[in-house]
């Protein structure tokens, strides 16, 4: 196989966007927090929410001794609320079972509320240095075209981190450097529309390239349409109690004119589910505890 980490950690020193998470000294939490944001959300709309959140919360204690309400308010337009209340869950976690400091072992990550093989390792990598493949979709796209000649990832599966971890470089340093680099690369680079292959520095390695860039297809799962789902009606519902205040509102006030009312009241309901909201009778909040 060509050397992909050497031109890869090269390219990267010189291009990588400059971003909070990646300043040195940022620390775990604040690695940790951006990395539950930055799930299916742009880099753009998670900058200045971070900011806020680790101005507010500097540490997983100070999180933890909040409400989930709070936590669910100053989420605001992130999408994917249920991802506020598991960072406040971990927060608690982490405060009780690790004297307030964010684990770097990756099982002590994974048992965690809300963290996946994705985050455990991202934050075992970028916080701790540990080496670790992380493999995020950016990562899988590199991998698929550069090293399996294919336009497009196939469904995720543990091939995906044998597969970068062929490739991470010996040395822990480098090998953190490579995993950031792959995801730049997908990000900025290798994207999934318009790939900018002439700015790429893996170009005369790449397997994709060097068969003509075939179309082999496409497995990636497709998103639901936002606009008129139930994930808009939940959207609706939370951004009215978040400027509802503590008391909350009576339920027959949530989204009045919504024009599907099954909608709103399965909205309500799996919102509860979730305990993304505490519906309490007549009236319904954000949660309280």
């Amino acid at each position: 196989m060509p050397d992909l980490a050497t031109p890869l950690i090269g390219w990267y020193r010189t291009n990588a966007r400059d971003l909070p998470w990646r300043h040195p000294g940022f620390g775990a939490w604040g690695v940790l927090v951006s990395e539950f944001m930055l799930q299916q959300t742009q880099v753009s709309r998670v900058i200045p929410r971070l900011d806020e959140w680790l101005r507010r919360w500097p540490d997983p204690a100070a999180l933890a001794a909040d409400s989930p309400a709070e936590a669910v308010r100053l989420w605001a337009n992130l999408g994917y609320p249920r991802r506020a209340i598991w960072l406040h869950r971990a927060a608690a976690q982490i405060r009780d079972r690790h004297d307030g400091v964010v684990p770097r072992d990756v099982e002590a990550l994974l048992a965690l509320s809300g963290i996946g093989d994705y985050t455990a390792r991202a934050v075992a990598v970028f916080a701790y240095g540990d080496r670790h493949p992380v493999v995020d979709t950016n990562t899988r796209r590199v991998i698929a075209r550069a090293v399996a000649g294919r336009a497009q990832p196939g469904p995720p599966g543990r091939r995906d981190l044998a597969a970068m971890d062929a490739l991470l470089p010996p040395d822990d340093a480098e090998a953190a450097v490579l995993n950031a680099a792959t995801m730049e690369l997908g990000a900025t680079v290798c994207t999934a529309r318009a790939p900018k292959c002439d700015a790429c520095p893996i170009a005369h390695a790449c397997a994709w390239r060097a068969a003509g860039y075939p179309d082999t297809g496409d497995d990636r799962r497709r998103q639901a349409r936002y606009e008129g789902s139930d994930r808009q009606a939940r959207g609706a519902v939370l951004r009215r109690l978040r400027d509802a205040g503590a008391d909350g509102i009576r339920t027959d006030t949530v989204l009045p004119d919504w024009p599907d009312s099954h909608q709103r009241d399965r909205a309500l309901a799996t919102l509860a589910d979730d305990g993304l909201i505490d519906l309490d009778g007549a009236f319904v909040r954000l949660p309280r505890a």
